[in-house]
C-alpha cells in the first residue's frame, strides 16, 4: 500500500529536519526584514515608497522583499552576493588562475571562490549603503516630510555597518540553507520576499480597482494573462530534448553488460532563474545612479533611460537575459564532459562518432535549445513589464516575479522528491540485503 507524501516524510527523519532548518532560517530572514534602520521616519518612507510603486524603487524592494520600503538591516536584500557572484564568474573566463582554481583545485579551489564572493559582498554592501544614506538624506514624503531625521555621517556610517551586517547575515542564512537545508538558499531567500510581498500587491490591486483607477475588465484580463502565464512557464519549464544513448555490450568477467538504451535529458531552460537575476542586478547599477545626484542633468538624463518602462531599459535586458542563459549554461554543463564520460563508459549517440564529434553533436544541440529558451524567459520577464507599465499593476505581478516562483518552487519540489526516492531506495536495498 503507497503511503502518502506526508506519511513518507513522517518516515524520513533526515528530510524533515532538513525542511524544518530551511523553513527556520525563512523566518529568520523575514523577521529581519521589520527590523529598522536607526535614524529613519519609517511613515516617510512608506509614503514615498508608495508613491513610486512602479518605478525602479518598487522592483528593487520586491528583489529585496519589502526590506527596502522599512529601511530594515536586510535593505539591500541577497542582490549585493548576486551582484558579486557575476563579477567573479566573469572573472573566471578572463582570468585564468581562477579558471584553474575552479576547476582543478577542486573543493579547496571552489572553496577560494566562495571567499573571493564574500569580499566581493561586504566591499560591494558598502559602495551601495554609502549610497543610500546620501540619498535617503535628500528624500521626502509626497507631503515634504524628510525621510532621515538627523541627516550627517554618524547616520551614513550606522546605516552602512547595518545594511552590511544584514548584507552578510543573509548571505550566511543563503549558504546554510543550500547546505544544510533543502534546494537553493539564494533563490528561496529572493522567493520568500516575492511571497511575502504577493497579498500587499493583490490588496492594492483590488483597491485600485474599487478606486476606479483599474477596471473591473481590465482586472479581469490581468488574472487571465497571469494564468496563462504560468501555465506556459510550468510547460516550458518542463520542456526538455532528450538525445537517445546507446551502450554497446561488453564483457565484464563472466558476464556480459551494457547493450541499454537510455537518453541524455536537456532542458530547454538550463539556466534556470539566474538569467533574470543577475540581468536586473546589473540593470539596477545605472539607473540607481540619479537618486544620489538629484542635482545633476545628465546624469538624471542617464538614469530615466534606465527606467524599468523605457525602450533601452527593456532591450538591454533582453541582451543580459540571452547572455546570462548561454554564460550560465556553459558553467553547469560541459559538452566536452558529458562526450568524454559517454566514451569511457562504453555509450555513443546513434550516428555520431564518440569522442569530439558526440562533444559537437551536443554543444549544437545544447545552443539551439539554449537560444530557445532564452528567447522564452526574455518573453515571460519583458512582456508583462509592457503591460506593468501601460495598467498600472504592481512589479509583484511581472513576468520576473512569476518566473521566479513558479521556477523555485518546482526547483524545490523536485529536490524533496528526488530526497524521498532515493531513501526509498535505499530502504530498499537495505532490506533486500537482509533477505538474503
Amino acid at each position: 500500500m503507497a503511503l502518502s507524501g506526508v506519511d513518507n516524510l513522517a518516515k524520513q527523519p533526515e528530510l524533515k529536519k532538513k525542511l524544518l532548518w530551511t523553513f527556520f532560517l525563512l523566518a529568520v530572514y523575514r523577521i529581519g526584514i521589520h527590523v529598522p534602520v536607526p535614524g529613519v521616519d519609517t511613515a516617510a518612507l512608506s509614503d514615498f515608497f508608495a508613491s513610486v510603486q512602479n518605478t525602479l524603487f518598487g522592483l528593487f524592494d520586491m528583489f529585496s522583499g519589502g526590506g527596502l520600503r522599512n529601511l530594515s538591516i536586510f535593505a539591500l536584500g541577497i542582490m549585493p552576493y548576486i551582484s558579486a557572484s557575476i563579477i567573479v564568474q566573469l572573472l573566471q573566463v578572463v582570468s585564468p588562475d581562477l579558471k584553474r582554481m575552479a576547476k582543478e583545485e577542486g573543493a579547496s579551489g571552489r572553496q577560494k571562490i566562495t571567499q573571493y564572493t564574500r569580499y566581493g559582498t561586504v566591499l560591494i554592501t558598502i559602495i551601495q549603503g554609502l549610497g543610500i544614506a546620501v540619498g535617503l538624506e535628500s528624500m521626502t514624503s509626497p507631503v515634504g516630510a524628510p525621510v532621515v531625521l538627523t541627516a550627517g555621517w554618524a547616520f551614513r556610517l550606522t546605516t552602512i555597518i547595518t545594511l552590511t551586517a544584514g548584507t552578510v547575515l543573509i548571505m550566511w542564512i543563503g549558504e546554510q540553507i543550500t547546505e544544510k537545508g533543502v534546494g537553493n538558499g539564494i533563490s528561496l531567500i529572493i522567493f520568500a520576499g516575492i511571497i511575502a510581498g504577493l497579498p500587499g500587491a493583490l490588496l492594492r490591486s483590488f483597491n485600485l480597482v474599487g478606486a476606479g483607477e483599474l477596471s473591473i475588465f481590465v482586472g479581469i484580463l490581468i488574472l487571465a494573462i497571469m494564468a496563462a502565464v504560468l501555465a506556459f512557464i510550468v510547460f516550458m519549464e518542463r520542456g526538455q530534448r532528450r538525445i537517445p544513448i546507446h551502450y554497446a555490450k561488453r564483457q565484464m568477467g563472466r558476464k556480459m553488460v551494457g547493450g541499454q538504451t537510455t537518453h541524455l535529458p536537456l532542458r530547454i531552460n538550463t539556466a534556470g532563474v539566474i538569467p533574470p537575476i543577475f540581468a536586473s542586478s546589473l540593470l539596477m547599477f545605472p539607473a540607481t545612479i540619479g537618486t544620489f545626484a538629484p542635482d545633476v542633468e545628465w546624469i538624471q538624463q542617464f538614469s530615466a533611460w534606465f527606467a524599468p518602462q523605457t525602450i533601452v531599459y527593456n532591450i538591454i535586458f533582453i541582451a543580459l537575459i540571452v547572455f546570462f542563459c548561454f554564460f550560465y549554461t556553459a558553467i553547469v554543463f560541459d559538452p566536452k564532459d558529458i562526450a568524454e564520460n559517454l566514451k569511457n563508459s562504453g555509450g555513443f549517440i546513434p550516428g555520431i562518432r564518440p569522442g569530439m564529434k558526440t562533444k559537437e553533436y551536443i554543444d549544437k544541440v545544447l545552443s539551439r535549445i539554449t537560444l530557445w529558451g532564452a528567447f522564452y524567459i526574455a518573453a515571460i520577464c519583458v512582456l508583462p513589464m509592457l503591460l506593468i507599465a501601460k495598467l498600472n499593476v504592481p512589479f509583484y505581478f511581472g513576468g520576473t516575479s512569476l518566473l521566479i516562483i513558479v521556477g523555485v518552487a518546482m526547483d524545490f519540489m523536485s529536490q524533496v522528491e528526488s530526497h524521498m526516492i532515493s531513501r526509498q531506495y535505499e530502504g530498499l536495498m537495505n532490506k533486500s540485503k537482509k533477505g538474503r
